[in-house]
């Protein structure tokens, strides 16, 4: 199996003259795990539907392999498509529903039998293979789901939602599983998810959707360190998002901006005297003297958040603005709320947001 590139140019989609998709453009080369991360509504199902064939774009165009497809009917592109409800046929036996597929290609039953047997193989399936899908648990039926849909040979397999209705426990093994199988396979994988983690934890790249619009494409880190907007700082992961004034430039590509009031060094460009935002992952910032280039806010600890192996430390500047400290368990226990703190901020964990990118 080999993947395909997958090619979305301007694509436009809207229900009863309201827009789902408003011209999002997309470029997933071969072989890629390439994940569309957003909220209920942001457009990202309809997009995979419309790769998938299942939905007709208003306008635009979608690429597999250079061939524009938009207008191909869903069982001549591709493309299979794994469902969150797995779809499976609960009177047909694991084998045969593997097999479904293979009814309406021209397939020896030896060949059939041998593909099949390859798809349980992969998805540590074999030993089920004469069982029902009731007889299944729902990692089991997840596993089923997926070797029906890669029997066939896709050159691109679209995901939505797959590990959705699994307990979280499940879902995390599954994760693992999954970007080990793609690997394997080479095939282009397309995951439409709600979950960062699933999002960061699978993909090669990810594009981070929002209102039918593409807000940033990137690698999970490029994401996730060095957000293009406000709203992807705060969908992805914890954010402390503030209103700072920038104070002047600090070369390097670096700023000083003026928080709590001190000033501090940031990554990023802006002008001087600017309102604008800075993005403060909370696990980057430290109750005690680093050492480093960057700054020292004055604080008090407001409310301790215990979540198991992090706890989240709210503190209060002295000119009122609120930051979220996370911190190992094991290392925030002797603190308490009203205690005087000063609060560490190195320059590169501190990412003002470029002009523009405010919403």
């Amino acid at each position: 199996m080999r993947g395909g590139r997958v090619q979305v140019i301007d694509l436009h989609k809207s229900y009863a003259e309201v827009p789902a998709v408003r011209g999002i453009s997309l470029d997933i080369p071969e072989g890629e795990f390439f994940s569309l991360l957003g909220p209920s509504g942001c457009g990202k199902t309809t997009t995979l539907r419309m790769i998938a064939g299942f939905e007709t774009p208003n306008s635009g165009e979608i690429l597999i392999d250079g061939a524009d497809v938009s207008r191909v009917a869903a069982n001549d592109r591709p493309v299979n498509t794994v469902f969150q409800n797995y779809a499976l046929f609960p009177f047909l036996s694991v084998e045969d529903n593997v097999a479904f597929g293979l009814r309406y290609q021209k397939v020896s039953k030896a060949e059939s039998k041998r593909k099949v047997g390859e798809a349980l193989e992969m998805v540590r399936m074999g030993q089920y293979a004469k069982r029902r899908p009731g007889q299944l648990s729902g990692g089991q039926q997840q596993r089923v789901a997926l070797a029906r849909a890669i029997v066939l040979g896709p050159r691109v397999l679209l995901l939505d939602e797959p590990l959705g209705a699994l307990d979280a426990k499940l879902r995390k093994t599954l994760q693992i599983e999954l970007k080990s199988l793609q690997e394997s396979l080479g095939i282009t994988f397309i995951y439409v998810t709600h979950d960062q983690e699933e999002a960061l934890t699978m993909s090669d790249r990810l594009a981070v959707m929002a209102g039918g619009l593409v807000e940033q494409v990137g690698t999970p880190s490029e994401v996730y360190d060095s957000p293009a907007t406000a709203y992807v700082a705060d969908f992805l992961g914890s954010a402390n998002i503030l209103d700072v004034e920038v104070v002047g430039p600090a070369g390097h590509g670096r700023s000083t901006v003026r928080l709590g009031g001190q000033t501090l060094t940031c990554r990023g460009d802006a002008s001087t005297d600017t309102a604008v935002k800075l993005v403060i992952r909370p696990e980057r910032l430290t109750l005690e003297s680093t050492g480093e280039e960057g700054g020292a806010i004055d604080a008090s600890i407001a409310r301790i958040v215990y979540q198991g192996p992090t706890t989240d430390i709210h503190v209060r500047l002295t000119t009122g603005e609120e930051l979220v400290v996370r911190r190992p368990s094991e290392r925030a226990g002797h603190h308490a709320v009203g205690e005087s703190v000063t609060v560490h901020c190195r320059a590169d964990s501190l990412q003002l947001l470029p002009p523009g990118a405010l919403g």
